[in-house]
């Protein structure tokens, strides 16, 4: 019998150290969600020139000639980085001008975001980890398009840089085809694109930026 209740406890304590082995191994196990099997990661590639670097999906379309006209009379160069056709269709997103771009302007005495729209809109400063932004936002609507831009300077950049978002859309330009009674009938195959995943995009985009010099 006493064999027996020796074997119980062994066996008792066998088990409750792999227990502890087996928490400790999970509990100091790197925090993240795994990749799924089969599930492809997207492909990314690194911009970069003496002034900054980032990363962006590969299939985005650069644009290194790009300046951005918003404003009048006054040509802000940059570069953008537009969403592939594959990303808007089906959806009421367009992707001629949808996309984010990296813009400067050398001569700005502050750097703050309203200075890189042409509305007069008061800019409000928001800190990410180390990185301090001015953000201006603005939205328009014009020809039966929506567009909005969200400007992000890095305030303590010189000359100053900022990074901008730009979209237009309109679900209501794509009316539902005809019933067989001339009625509207079909709802189509256009949805309305999903907002939120495509500044979450730009958001990843913005956040990888790392200024390389001083100055452009």
């Amino acid at each position: 019998m006493l064999k027996y209740i020796v074997g119980i406890i062994i066996f008792v304590v066998l088990a409750t150290g792999a227990y502890y082995v087996w928490d400790f191994i999970v509990r100091s196990a790197p925090i993240g969600t795994p990749q799924a099997p089969g599930v492809p990661t997207m492909a990314t590639s690194t911009y970069a020139t003496s002034t900054f670097s980032l990363i962006h999906p590969s299939d985005f379309v650069v644009n290194e000639n790009y300046a951005y006209e918003g404003v009048p009379n006054k040509p802000i160069a940059g570069v953008k980085f537009t969403i592939p056709e594959t990303m808007a269709t089906g959806t009421n997103l367009s992707s001629f001008d949808t996309g984010i771009s990296v813009e400067w302007l050398p001569r700005a005495q502050t750097c703050t975001g309203d200075i890189y729209v042409l509305e007069d809109v008061k800019p409000y400063e928001i800190t990410e980890g180390s990185v301090e932004y001015s953000v201006a936002t603005t939205s328009s609507a014009g020809a039966g398009n929506f567009y909005e831009e969200q400007v992000y300077a890095l305030t303590s950049s010189s000359p100053c840089i900022a990074i901008s978002f730009i979209h237009s859309a309109n679900i209501g330009n794509y009316l539902p085809a005809p019933g067989a009674d001339g009625q509207a009938g079909d709802p189509g195959t256009i949805r309305e694109f999903d907002r939120s995943a495509l500044l979450r995009a730009f958001d990843a985009i913005r956040r990888s930026l790392v200024l390389t010099a001083p100055s452009i």
